[in-house]
């Protein structure tokens, strides 16, 4: 695929969709270049046009967005799914039920350390989030960092290669949250947010910088993947 299709591909999964304008000013490149690229996606089947819906009284056409398919969605890095998810199986069948998660539990203690020896320079929590963010996107999570004052700091992330392994085994969840708090020194709090169209991304809040305690206390439990009551995994 050429290198100006993965480049548009890549800025469309880090966000809900975005008009050609957008993606023209973000790669550099023009916009009739950009449009005729997105109309060969398009055809390829990768790419869907979606217009955003206006206001009663508002003026002119709707924007046009451009969104990924589901046939893009092999193009992005996936761990082994079908050779992990063979090994985690054969694992319970000979060594019980709990292996698989003590398979996984042995993974994210592995991650844990590794990057805590690339953050031990990071001074301000902020620097540590902004450089856990950076590894996880290296890893195929496209992660971004955010902040303004009504929400805090978060993390989101707009593709899970592992997310057939946490269909099968949703405690990795909450393994990977401890994880991340453990990395941080703090709490971490996740949060799948739909974008529209089945699609989803996950949201990390850094709670200590800035989350407002009165939107920690109005938030739903069922939303958030607490350890309190269901026993430390680390």
């Amino acid at each position: 695929m050429r290198a100006s299709y993965a480049e548009i591909l890549e800025a469309i999964k880090c966000s809900d969709g975005m008009p050609i304008s957008d993606l023209s000013r973000e790669l550099g490149m023009s916009y009739m270049g950009v449009k005729q690229h997105c109309l060969n996606l398009t055809e390829r089947g990768y790419l869907v046009e979606w217009r955003v819906p206006r206001e009663r009284r508002a003026v002119g056409r709707p924007e046009k967005l451009y969104r990924l398919t589901k046939k893009a969605d092999p193009l992005f890095p996936q761990a082994e799914i079908g050779l992990t998810l063979a090994v985690f199986e054969g694992a319970r069948q000979l060594y019980g039920e709990s292996a698989p998660e003590k398979l996984l539990f042995h993974h994210f203690q592995e991650l844990r350390d590794q990057w805590r020896a690339k953050m031990r320079t990071g001074k301000s929590l902020v620097e540590k989030a902004t450089r856990l963010t950076d590894l996880r996107d290296k890893q195929g999570w496209f992660s971004r960092c955010h902040y303004d004052p009504e929400t805090g700091f978060r993390i989101e992330e707009f593709h899970n290669p592992l997310a057939a392994i946490y269909a099968k085994y949703p405690n990795a969840i909450r393994m990977e949250v401890q994880m991340m708090e453990q990395v941080l020194g703090t709490k971490v709090i996740r949060n799948e947010a739909s974008v529209g169209k089945g699609r989803k991304r996950i949201v990390y809040e850094i709670a200590t910088l800035g989350m407002r305690s009165e939107e920690k206390a109005s938030r739903p439990v069922q939303s958030e993947i607490r350890a309190r009551g269901q026993g430390q995994l680390f």
